[in-house]
């Protein structure tokens, strides 16, 4: 007679991950779709907007949504076990397109958007976010170097959850109406900047959150 360990089941965590990137998703199909259609539109008014600042916009956009695009595939533990090579590769890419994207972002929010009609306090919002966002970018970054893996996924966590600010923003001004009202869109911002790193934490944490199962009872077998 000999025994054996009951089957695991598929851990919780990997359940909520695919629930958190499945949401993340939906609010970029959501954003480029009542956003950025003007991207595969050269007729929309909206280019008229960005006539004064196109070429600093297009560095901009480019870097962010590699950000944006490439971020899910950093926590997948499976492609850091299989490919550990792309696995850096692509976090090199990311990490490119927040020390990029981000500071782009804010000068033109100050230098173009606040001279179109954008206010002071939301260029200062955008100027926060930016920052937060590549510090927290190159703490994990320096963290990987370092091979100290458990602090470099925490503070990943906490650079991509600042990243999707750009989504949420949107995201919540589209669904409530507020897209034109720049008292509106500048509350959101705050919002959602103050809001990120507490929701990376609760991420992060959530494991030590969760109630402790007991330890699955081995299973006599006969051979």
């Amino acid at each position: 007679m000999s025994t054996r360990p009951a089957p695991l089941q598929a851990p919780s965590s990997l359940r909520s991950k695919y629930i958190i990137f499945g949401f993340i998703f939906l609010m970029m199909a959501y954003v480029l779709n009542h956003n950025e259609r003007f991207l595969i539109n050269a007729a929309d008014p909206a280019w008229m907007h960005y006539q004064t600042f196109k070429w600093w916009l297009l560095p901009h956009g480019l870097a962010a949504a590699c950000a944006l695009l490439l971020g899910p595939m950093q926590f997948s533990d499976r492609l850091r076990r299989r490919y550990t090579r792309l696995h850096r590769v692509v976090g090199r890419f990311y990490v490119a397109g927040a020390v990029i994207g981000a500071p782009l972002g804010a000068f033109i929010q100050y230098r173009f958007d606040e001279k179109l009609g954008g206010s002071r306090g939301f260029s200062i919002a955008t100027v926060v976010d930016a920052s937060i966002w590549m510090l927290t970018t190159l703490i994990a970054l320096a963290f990987a170097l370092k091979r100290k893996i458990p602090q470099h996924r925490q503070w990943m966590t906490r650079s991509y959850a600042v990243a999707i600010v750009f989504l949420e923003v949107r995201v919540v001004a589209g669904l409530g109406g507020w897209d034109a009202s720049n008292t509106a869109m500048e509350t959101i911002v705050w919002t959602c900047i103050a809001l990120s790193l507490l929701f990376a934490d609760i991420v992060i944490q959530w494991q030590d959150l969760r109630p402790v199962r007991p330890a699955p009872k081995a299973i006599q077998a006969i051979p």
